[in-house]
């Protein structure tokens, strides 16, 4: 499970990030409310733990924000605001749950993992694209009822673009996803992934999924998009 941390308080950041990560969650950190707008958007989040009170733009604004983007991340918001008017106003805004500070760390986990529970009972039990199945209960992965054999990235891969079926997923978003690392240092690991699991996925008879929109990332989805760029296939020369 990955949290995104948005705090500006930069020890209350950096005593969140090591209680949770002492809990077994992936943290990152940002200081700033645009920060955190740019991490939300290449990253796949579980929760994002948000302040009300950032210099700048205010958590609020970026809470409001995401949901307008209709990123669907559960916020557990913090504030030393304790008003029922603020409480309304920031779950209002689209916050999933409010907690005022100061407060006890055993609360905020508890509220995460609630928080958590209630988000894995809302995603869909499986992913259909076409004749494409990922069960997520059961990691299995099944094209035209014949159950294939993907690596842990490859299914983290197929995963992530069968979630935005239709989407082009940018290569740092799969990047940050699958590697939890840095787009230039595994570049070249992307394409030689995502070529793998085309020659899974598109087996020849079989309507083309994984299609590579050049300079911006790649989609899984049956046709191209009116207006859009021709569709390179990737790997046809990485044998």
């Amino acid at each position: 499970m990955r949290i995104l941390v948005v705090e500006d308080d930069r020890k209350a950041a950096r005593l969140l990030s090591r209680g949770f990560q002492e809990e077994g969650f992936v943290v990152d950190i940002v200081h700033t409310a645009e920060d955190g707008d740019e991490r939300a958007f290449v990253v796949e989040y579980d929760l994002i733990v948000l302040d009300w009170m950032l210099s700048g733009q205010n958590g609020l604004a970026l809470c409001q924000n995401l949901r307008r983007r209709n990123v669907q991340v559960p916020i557990l918001m913090l504030t030393a605001r304790d008003a029922l008017g603020d409480r309304v106003l920031g779950l209002n805004s689209g916050a999933d749950d409010y907690l005022t500070k100061p407060f006890a760390f055993e609360e905020l986990l508890a509220r995460t993992r609630a928080l958590l529970r209630r988000s894995e009972l809302t995603r869909p039990v499986k992913l259909v694209v076409a004749d494409l199945t990922l069960d997520p209960a059961s990691l299995c992965v099944k094209r035209a009822n014949q159950v294939l054999d993907l690596t842990r990235k490859e299914y983290a891969i197929l995963e992530i673009l069968m979630r935005r079926h239709g989407e082009v997923v940018s290569r740092l978003r799969l990047a940050e996803h699958v590697w939890k690392d840095d787009l230039i240092a595994i570049d070249n690991l992307i394409d030689v992934h995502v070529s793998n699991l085309r020659r899974k996925v598109d087996t020849p008879g079989s309507a083309p999924l994984i299609q590579t929109v050049r300079g911006h990332g790649f989609r899984l989805a049956l046709h191209e998009k009116p207006g859009e760029k021709p569709i390179e296939k990737l790997g046809d020369n990485l044998s």
